[in-house]
Formats: C-alpha cells, structure tokens, sequence
C-alpha cells in the first residue's frame, strides 16, 4: 500500500505576524471597560428579546446603556488628553 501525502505547501502558511502586537494588546486593554459595558448591556437586551420588559429589566437595560455611554465618554476623554499631552502647547 501507498501512503499519501501532501505534495504541496499548506494553502495559508504559518506567518509569525498573526499574533496580536504590544500595541494591539495595549489597545484592547483600554477599551475593555467598554466592551464589558457593552457586553452588559447586550446581555440585558437579550434577557428580555422573549417577553415583555418589567421596572427591573427597563431599569437594567437603563443603567447598562448609562455605563456604555460613560465608558464612551471616559475613553474619549483619555484619547483626547493624550492628544493634547503628544501635541504639545501651541
């Protein structure tokens, strides 16, 4: 019997840039507090796709869109800041 093999290179080869740079990861480190806002929030939406909202689940979703929109706000403003610290007085 005849064993098989490839004869080709694999269809994508192993590339040493597919990792995440320190840069990326630095990225994602600060914007995790709005991604957990918005994961929050998704998941209060989601509690209620199948039935009616009650108080608790409108006051739920309420103060997870509060968190998103200050977990906006709080990313915004550092980005804005570190602009203004690399830009240097005019």
């Amino acid at each position: 019997m005849k064993s098989i093999a490839a004869l080709q290179n694999l269809v994508t080869p192993w590339s040493d840039g597919l990792e995440p740079s320190a840069a990326e990861l630095d990225a994602t480190e600060r914007e995790m507090p709005l991604i957990e806002a918005r994961v929050e929030l998704l998941d209060a939406q989601i509690a209620v796709l199948d039935r009616t909202p009650s108080v608790l689940d409108e006051r739920r979703i309420r103060r997870a869109r509060n968190r998103v929109l200050a977990a906006r706000r709080d990313l915004t403003n550092q980005a804005a800041a570190e602009v203004g610290m690399a830009g240097g007085a005019a």
